[in-house]
């Protein structure tokens, strides 16, 4: 089944505008499908193929030669020497569209890759497949329970879908997250880490208290997280406290980005075990944190709010020092308003207030907040309120 992905128009634009463009996201998130469609000549070069790298020896020379050709380069964060070697390359040709490079992750925390080439790419985020992409025949239902990832959201079946989340799992744990940085890292505590993580979804990171469980320093503790965040795996949502008047709470909050790795790393089989278990709120709303994150504008920031006396908003859309929208995400269709959103309301005074559901009708509630469903608020208010 072929899903056509959003992110491709823009990157045709930049493609052709830019000597070099990057595609950065989790591993297996159909990034090299992506970029294979975005040229019809290209010379592809998978970083984590020997007889690849062997052509890098001399790479100056190797990718001179090319200069004719889009060379997609895969995996590119595995030889970070690669980038300095990139920047005499595009400074001599800057002719638009000379390389694609693919990575899995984060710039920030791979050496010198940010800098290097800082004014001469242009860096773009693939995610998992986002509802707003989803084909008619996919309901997101399914795309909540198995997540984004192509081979888990297109799966034959729960059962093909859960054995390859398992394996993408596992993987990660025993080989590609310290691969991808360069670092050592202990497979039984990241897995540890991850899946408490998991049972926390949603709640304020206290790595302190991670660390006295996982018996741990709290540095190692946080250093996992960058890791983790920096693979595209989990989000750390910030909390958001300029020019507030009260004690506010100043820990992020934590997501597993997808919710089918939540899932799984959470042991529920099947969409109707989701709504039995104790997570399935905070499950509801990392995935609509999620696919705003997605879908909103570059200027527009995402935060939460919460005051020490408990009165909190799930999700703050800012730009610059202004709160635009404040948004409470509920997993009833029948939403009440609850007294500690109003709170945060007339605490922050945004332009627009909204309460995000399933699948409820769009309608006015109290205190001028607009109750909608996810899928209405995606397609039809965001892109107006940004």
């Amino acid at each position: 089944m072929l899903i056509i992905r959003n992110l491709s128009v823009q990157l045709r634009n930049r493609l052709k505008k830019s000597p070099a463009i990057a595609i950065l996201g989790p591993r297996q998130v159909g990034k090299t499908t992506l970029a294979r469609d975005l040229s019809s000549d290209y010379i592809y070069l998978d970083m984590e193929n020997p007889r690849d790298v062997a052509k890098l020896q001399d790479a100056y020379t190797f990718l001179e030669s090319l200069q004719d050709y889009t060379v997609i380069i895969d995996e590119v964060q595995l030889l970070p020497s690669l980038f300095s070697i990139l920047r005499p390359l595009i400074d001599a040709k800057r002719t638009p569209g000379r390389f694609i490079l693919l990575g899995s992750a984060s710039p920030e925390l791979v050496k010198g890759v940010a800098e290097t080439l800082a004014g001469r790419i242009s860096y773009n985020e693939l995610c998992p497949i986002g509802l707003n992409e989803l084909s008619d025949n996919i309901g997101f239902e399914q795309h909540w329970f198995r997540g984004g990832f192509p081979e888990s959201l297109l799966s034959e079946n729960d059962s093909f879908s859960k054995e390859w989340l398992d394996d993408f799992i596992v993987s990660y744990v025993e080989r590609d997250l310290a691969k991808m940085f360069g670092v050592d890292l202990a497979p039984m505590l990241l897995r540890n880490f991850w899946s408490m993580l998991a049972h926390l979804n949603g709640n304020l990171f206290n790595g302190e208290s991670f660390a006295r469980s996982l018996g741990v320093s709290a540095p190692t503790v946080n250093r996992y997280l960058d890791f983790l965040e920096g693979g595209f795996l989990i989000r750390r949502l910030q909390p958001w406290f300029v020019n507030a008047k009260k004690r506010l709470i100043k820990s992020p909050k934590t997501y597993i980005r997808d919710t089918g790795i939540l899932h799984r790393l959470l042991n529920i089989s099947s969409y109707n075990d989701l709504f039995g278990h104790p997570a399935v709120g905070a499950s509801w709303e990392g995935y609509v944190i999620e696919q705003i994150y997605q879908m909103k504008a570059k200027q527009t920031e995402l935060f939460f709010y919460r005051t020490q006396t408990g009165a909190e908003c799930d999700l703050i859309l800012v730009q610059g020092i202004t709160p635009i929208a404040c948004i409470e995400i509920k997993l009833s269709n029948g939403p009440s308003v609850s007294k500690g959103f109003i709170s945060c309301i007339n605490d922050l005074e945004p332009k627009h207030k909204y309460i995000i559901t399933p699948k409820s009708e769009t309608y006015p509630s109290s205190n001028d907040i607009t109750v909608t469903n996810l899928k209405n608020f995606l397609l039809n208010i965001l892109p107006q309120i940004q």
